[in-house]
């Protein structure tokens, strides 16, 4: 019972690193499908920023960010991953970008 007591914190330590990288997972793919949609809608001439945001999780801080470029329209998004523990401030972030081609662009066939 002793040695059960004494690895308890162990196991809740491990427990808990793995339910931490799994919201790290969780963030990016966030990120990704955020970054996915605002850069779609602002190919096609829809405000990017709100299409990105609608993608996520309503409950992440992100920020999302279109620029348009010639042919192509790229949005960047950054969503704060959440930390498990209130007592360890982290400050890690998750930035994911994705291009798509603009509707209206010329073709160069």
């Amino acid at each position: 019972m002793l040695e059960f007591a004494g690895f308890l914190p162990i196991l809740l330590l491990i427990g808990l690193a793995a339910i931490q990288l799994g919201l790290i997972g969780y963030a990016a793919n966030q990120a990704g499908s955020g970054a996915r949609a605002a850069a779609r809608a602002a190919s096609q001439g829809d405000s990017g920023e709100a299409a990105g945001a609608a993608a996520m999780d309503d409950g992440l801080t992100a920020s999302v960010g279109v620029s348009k470029g010639g042919a192509t329209t790229t949005a960047t998004v950054e969503v704060q991953v959440p930390t498990l523990l209130p007592f360890i401030d982290t400050d890690w972030s998750v930035t994911k970008e994705a291009t798509m081609p603009n509707d209206d662009a010329p073709d160069t066939d």
